[in-house]
């Protein structure tokens, strides 16, 4: 089904960058579930995440820190669950 979605999508006239967003709304909305839908919890979280690998910290995915972005990459990780969130201390 989301290889569907993708091919309507390329028949379209979005771009890449239409594309892209369109992805990270996805992965933003999944990674919203995974912190009860706490707005400031996740970024606090992904900033924090993002200056740890910013820091020289494995990413938990394969994505490549020299090509994409620090946030994004911390973003991917919170919406796989590969970190889990607390807020507590």
């Amino acid at each position: 089904m989301e290889i569907e979605i993708f091919v309507q999508l390329l028949k379209t006239n979005l771009n890449r960058k239409d594309i892209e967003y369109m992805k990270i709304e996805k992965l933003t909305a999944q990674a919203l579930k995974r912190v009860d839908f706490d707005r400031y919890l996740l970024a606090a979280a992904i900033g924090k995440r993002a200056e740890a690998i910013a820091n020289g910290a494995t990413p938990l995915v394969n994505l490549d820190p020299k090509t994409e972005k620090f946030t994004n990459i911390a973003l991917v990780e919170i919406a796989e669950g590969k970190i889990i969130i607390s807020n507590e201390g």
